[in-house]
């Protein structure tokens, strides 16, 4: 399994989505920058944190329009797997493959701490190591991470199972706790938490080393290979 990092001019966490590849699954990983125009190599596309051109317009509003987005669009059609993390959540509502939008944090003020989420659904390629209903923690680190939808799209991400993560202590407005949802296919996930940061208990937290083992072990089950645990 490869896996693509993609970097934008501001992106700050990049090396930290890299890292935490080496660290957990120990697969193939690049960099990719924003121009690239070639995805094909890749099973998954890790869009990653930071302040993508400044944060300039709004969180993700210019990065939609790189060229590298139409590949991840693309890629995200042929199923494969795309994780979008803080302004990579937003840089993907944006370009409209997650529905939503991310807002201003409540307290209009920037959040950064541990907080413990809820896995609302372990049925993703993202979140199959993980239990139903289990508790884990993973840092926040972010000042527009109030996930804001319209009561259809409400309804629609209910019905659908599209909420992956919600809040236990919500840090920032989002609508009915949300902390990270999916795709209608499952397969493109966007969270304001960061699981890059939480792959080694030196750092306070390994409960995110399981989503980076999750996306590998939906791949061997995809490709007929033997899980890892």
């Amino acid at each position: 399994m490869k896996f693509a990092v993609l970097v934008f001019p501001g992106s700050n966490c990049d090396i930290d989505c890299y890292k935490a590849v080496e660290d957990t699954v120990g697969e193939p990983v690049d960099y990719v920058w924003h121009t690239a125009t070639d995805l094909s190599p890749y099973d998954c596309i890790l869009v990653p944190g930071g302040f993508s051109y400044g944060d300039y317009l709004r969180c993700g509003a210019i990065s939609r329009f790189a060229p590298v987005m139409k590949e991840v669009a693309k890629a995200a059609a042929e199923g494969k797997y795309i994780l979008g993390i803080c302004n990579g959540f937003q840089i993907l509502t944006e370009a409209g493959l997650l529905p939503g939008a991310l807002r201003r944090n409540l307290s209009m003020k920037f959040r950064c701490h541990d907080t413990v989420l809820k896995v609302a659904n372990n049925q993703t390629p993202f979140t199959k190591d993980y239990a139903a209903g289990e508790e884990i923690i993973i840092p926040i680190a972010h000042g527009e991470g109030n996930y804001y939808c319209d009561d259809e799209t409400l309804a629609r991400l209910q019905a659908n199972n599209q909420i992956v993560f919600t809040y236990k202590d919500n840090p920032n407005g989002s609508v009915t706790d949300i902390a990270g949802i999916c795709n209608e296919q499952g397969n493109v996930l966007g969270m304001m938490p960061h699981p890059e940061r939480a792959v080694d208990a030196l750092l306070g937290t390994d409960d995110g080393k399981r989503m980076f083992t999750s996306i590998l072990n939906a791949w061997r089950d995809r490709h007929g290979a033997a899980s890892i645990r």
